[in-house]
């Protein structure tokens, strides 16, 4: 038997025909929190891809953009820190859609 619209899970878009990813758990989300952190051009296309995490501007850029564009768990996991996330949420420009996704999700960051 087919789900109801009221029954079947709500799916954000971060763009057209492509859904949010949001991790399983914030805890497994380990990546760097200092450092040079040279992003795969898959996730950001400019030709400078490094991001010096000890510059607040450039963590939270890097962040926006792995958010909106990672398409698999491993590179969440890869770039991105759970709890650096937490701390960082409030400042994050993120589409409704991506920001809906995620403290759907983990309600932890609502409350950040």
């Amino acid at each position: 038997m087919p789900a109801t619209t009221r029954e079947a899970p709500a799916v954000h878009l971060s763009r057209p025909h492509r859904p949010v990813l949001v991790a399983g758990t914030l805890g497994e989300l380990t990546g760097p929190t200092r450092g040079l952190v040279e992003l795969p051009l898959r996730l950001w296309w400019n030709p400078m891809r490094t991001f010096d995490l000890g510059e607040p501007t450039m963590l939270t850029w890097m962040y926006e953009n792995v958010l909106r564009e990672a398409i698999r768990v491993d590179e969440l996991r890869s770039y991105i820190d759970g709890t650096t996330l937490v701390h960082l949420w409030p400042q994050l420009n993120l589409p409704r859609a991506v920001r809906a996704a995620w403290e759907a999700r983990h309600p932890r960051l609502r409350r950040a």
